[in-house]
């Protein structure tokens, strides 16, 4: 048996673990000069579930739709090693109380905001294509934060202005026409070149351009204001892959400006292992036989792991990562904290009991009670209820 000095209790479940990661994750990046607030969409494909609690189409990796769920995630990043993170929900359409996919941003924007409310800095938010909202872009501009994001949505109407007072509408891919370059850099990106057949990380040539238009705020205002923000391409030379388009309220007007905001997006992908961390846990095929419940609390524990692994202000101190540590096997040795191996290991050990619980409680409903010997090993064996 494992021992250790971790005597604190722990709820596990999907809110109390949330509020844990934000309260840590907030702390972590106190004091910070600057913050970038990563905010992305990740999504739990379940194609082959049918029967789970309140699935949802989701987008497949091909393109289709297939069951599953989604969540919110936003992390918050300081300057060196701070960063921390700050919200998480995994949600459905399905679900009762469910309201809208806007709602839920809503909710993730001023929990969030709550949390840094004594924050003097600046706060740029950073997000991928799913996020090219209107809505969502001016409730950010409107508590006096910065963005940048990604453009999806090449058909939206903007204005430009085409001599000194003189403001036509185009559509934002007709833009594309007035861009300026404004630097040109060397980086290293994992691509695919013209001539290779797979991506892999290499030192490439970035080209920065960007012109300045006016963006429209949500349809549903009259008379609908404008907000002067800055297009930005980014090209990647000899990539087979399109530029990316990106929007912020950053002004780009010369060569440092340019390669800011290209920093900014930038830095979405140095959290991407974390990402893949959560996504590598969702992937265990156990976690199609859960509850919703059952699954919310799941993946919110992968996050309190990756909050251990990938230093977003969760230590050995927090009971849930301890929990997840001995579940794991790991045994207290100075200087050799869990890593990845055990705390999956606790995950996997742990998502094993919820599904034994959710199979033991299908089979009672259908057939009244367990066979004589599973009771009796329950009896014997099972938790011992006070």
């Amino acid at each position: 048996m494992v021992k250790g000095d971790s005597t604190k209790r722990s709820r596990l479940d999907a809110e109390h673990l949330t509020q844990v990661l934000g309260e840590r994750g907030a702390a972590e990046i106190e004091g910070a000069k600057e913050l970038v607030l990563i905010m992305d969409g990740m999504e739990l494909r379940r194609e082959y579930a049918e029967e789970q609690e309140y699935l949802m189409r989701v987008k497949s990796l091909e393109g289709g739709m297939v069951n599953g769920y989604r969540s919110l995630n936003i992390l918050g990043l300081g300057e060196k090693e701070k960063r921390g993170m700050l919200y998480h929900s995994l949600y459905s359409s399905q679900s009762p109380g469910f309201l809208s996919e806007n709602n839920e941003i809503e909710k993730g924007i001023d929990q969030v905001s709550q949390k840094l409310v004594g924050y003097k800095g600046e706060k740029t938010w950073v997000m991928d294509r799913g996020f090219d909202n209107d809505w969502v872009w001016w409730k950010i501009w409107r508590q006096d934060d910065h963005l940048v994001c990604r453009v999806y949505h090449e058909e939206r109407l903007v204005q430009v202005e085409v001599s000194p007072g003189n403001f036509q509408e185009r559509y934002l891919d007709a833009t594309y026409a007035y861009m300026q370059r404004y630097a040109r850099i060397e980086t290293e990106l994992e691509v695919r070149l013209q001539g290779q057949k797979h991506a892999k990380r290499q030192k490439v040539q970035v080209e920065i351009s960007a012109t300045p238009i006016w963006v429209y705020a949500d349809e549903r205002e009259k008379p609908r204001p404008t907000k002067k923000v800055w297009l930005v391409r980014v090209k990647v030379e000899h990539s087979v892959q399109d530029p990316w388009y990106l929007i912020t309220d950053w002004p780009v007007n010369d060569q440092v400006s340019a390669v800011q905001v290209f920093i900014y997006y930038r830095r979405r992908w140095s959290v991407e292992d974390t990402f893949k961390f959560i996504k590598t846990t969702l992937g265990m095929e156990s976690v199609q036989i859960l509850a919703f419940e059952a699954v919310r609390t799941f993946v919110a524990l992968a996050w309190v792991a990756a909050g251990f692994l990938f230093s977003l202000g969760l230590t050995l101190d927090n009971p849930e990562v301890y929990l997840l540590a001995v579940l794991g096997g790991w045994e207290v040795r100075p200087n050799r904290p869990p890593g990845k191996i055990i705390l999956t290991r606790g995950l996997r050990r742990l998502l094993d009991k919820f599904a034994t619980d959710a199979l033991l409680s299908q089979y009672r409903t259908e057939h009244g009670d367990l066979p004589p010997f599973f009771k009796e090993l329950e009896a014997r064996y099972g938790p011992k209820r006070s």
